[in-house]
């Protein structure tokens, strides 16, 4: 009971905002089903945000229900046909359906029709955070570390080419240099090659010659990479973050740069998770996200909305994973339907919908087994 009453009391400061965010993503997840599905003559049945009995909803003119649903931990459409949420065919009830009902089902479609449903909807989520990411860029700015130096180590390159704290780097080889990532992404790729560096000290501009050393580190994944390395670490102060705005091109790089880091770093640890080089700890559920979404709605209402964009990529990838039960194992099959020249057979299905399923409760379970044990639950 003391672990369940510490739980509810936390529960609610975080509900609103983590209520919001997963509303947010699961709506355009669904939209995205939605709209193709429509757009390909689909007969769409429901349009539901959560799972559960119907608190509120309404019919449009097509016959569609739109409803929100008592348990709001993700949503689902459900196509003409479908026995539930997960869209698994009632077999029984297309056995008795005449011809021209037929025709609006979603298993009745041509295959190109059905993966462009089912890949709709992650490909929503990835829209949705390039356009919430851009939209930041453009209008609020992109926070970065300005280009100077902090300390320089001993003994390394950058000694011996005579740099010095305080020093701000605007050119390595005639590239021009606005951040300290620029700064190492030019470094890290020149390892023994000698470089003219730019460099701005106390008002005068100097010219040095830099020459990075053929280091070899352990990257993320745990294999050894061979990189440059001067030997420099950043300032850092208020004075040394600067605010980058973006025109509508810029914002648009930098937004596919940022969802390509989550995709990055998602599949990254999932990677080393699996060689045995990370536990399974880091794992979230959705008490996990309420605490973040709690923290980060503290910051302010922008930050949500940035929040809603980085989870929206997470949820776009991850139901691309081929499990069945995700819109990644429909696919799956699909492939596996493009090669064979015909459907895989109703068993085989079924069998991989309840694997699919548990894999998935399994995930959940661990998940929020975790959120529970970071919050001193257990």
């Amino acid at each position: 009971m003391h672990i369940l009453g510490d739980l509810m009391s936390w529960l609610p400061l975080g509900l609103p905002a983590f209520l919001f965010v997963i509303t947010v993503v699961v709506f355009f997840h669904e939209l995205g089903h939605f709209l193709v599905a429509r757009a390909c003559g689909v007969g769409v049945e429901a349009f539901s945000i959560g799972f559960g009995p119907e608190v509120i909803g309404w019919t449009d003119g097509h016959g569609t229900r739109w409803k929100i649903s008592f348990v709001p931990l993700g949503g689902y459409v459900k196509f003409l046909g479908d026995a539930g949420p997960a869209s698994n065919p009632d077999r029984a009830l297309i056995a008795r359906m005449s011809p021209a009902e037929r025709v609006s089902l979603f298993q009745a479609k041509p295959l190109w029709q059905r993966a462009s449903v089912v890949a709709a909807g992650p490909t929503a989520n990835f829209v949705l955070a390039i356009l919430i990411f851009s939209v930041t860029f453009m209008l609020v700015g992109r926070e970065v570390l300005r280009p100077v130096v902090g300390a320089v180590e001993a003994h390394s390159a950058a000694a011996a080419a005579g740099l010095k704290p305080g020093d701000v780097i605007t050119r390595v080889d005639g590239t021009p240099i606005h951040t300290f990532s620029d700064l190492q992404a030019v470094i890290s790729i020149s390892p023994g090659r000698t470089m003219r560096m730019q460099v701005t000290r106390d008002q005068h501009v100097l010219r040095l010659q830099i020459t990075p050393r053929l280091t070899r580190v352990e990257d993320s994944l745990g294999d050894v990479q061979k990189i440059g390395l001067i030997g420099v670490r950043p300032r850092v102060s208020k004075a040394d973050i600067e605010i980058l705005h973006y025109g509508p091109v810029g914002a648009l790089g930098e937004s596919l740069k940022q969802c390509w880091f989550v995709v990055d770093s998602t599949m990254t640890y999932l990677w080393r998770m699996v060689r045995g080089h990370e536990n399974a700890t880091q794992l979230t559920g959705p008490v996990g996200i309420a605490q973040v979404s709690k923290q980060v709605a503290a910051i302010g209402f922008l930050a949500l909305v940035n929040l809603a964009a980085l989870i929206s990529v997470s949820i776009g990838l991850v139901n691309l994973f081929p499990i069945p039960i995700l819109d990644g194992g429909h696919l799956l099959y699909y492939a596996v339907e493009a090669v064979l020249g015909r459907p895989l057979g109703a068993r085989a299905q079924d069998v991989g919908f309840r694997v699919g399923l548990a894999v998935m409760l399994g995930l959940m379970v661990l998940a929020t087994w975790n959120d529970l044990v970071r919050l001193n639950l257990f």
